[in-house]
């Protein structure tokens, strides 16, 4: 007797339905926990963050969530001064969901926007364009 053993040999399983409507729903209560909330810690005074994603745990015990601060600056404080607010963050955000448990929070810093910009600025290089253009069809120099 074979027993189905999910997405195949070897293949890495994606998150499920459930987590990413949990993650959805903990991203978008986050956003309001922040803009509502006035968290009494130097390093967030006067900071815009961007929750861009969170990723629940597959129990939903725990979210790993990505933020940038407006413009980028001083991410990694912005980042420690939330993992020291993590708990603070996750009371009140228990009060805005509607979930069994409210999961811990672990707060990270969203590199894409800077991978982002170096591919960017890759692409812009002369060399690299050059490369990508379709100058020659028949690929002869």
């Amino acid at each position: 007797m074979k027993r189905h053993t999910g997405a195949g040999r070897g293949a890495p399983a994606g998150p499920s339905q459930r987590q990413l409507r949990a993650g959805e729903l903990i991203r978008h209560a986050l956003v309001e926990v922040l803009r509502e909330e006035d968290i009494a810690d130097p390093d967030l005074e006067g900071v815009s963050v961007t929750v861009t994603e969170v990723r629940m745990s597959p129990d939903l015990r725990h979210a790993h969530c990505f933020v940038e601060p407006l413009g980028g600056q001083d991410a990694g404080r912005v980042v420690s001064a939330l993992n020291r607010h993590s708990r603070f963050l996750r009371g009140r955000l228990g009060r805005g969901i509607d979930m069994k448990f409210t999961p811990d929070l672990r707060f990270a810093h969203d590199e894409s926007f800077t991978e982002a910009a170096r591919m960017e600025a890759l692409f812009r290089d002369p060399r690299v364009a050059r490369d990508l253009s379709p100058d020659d069809p028949d690929g002869e120099d």
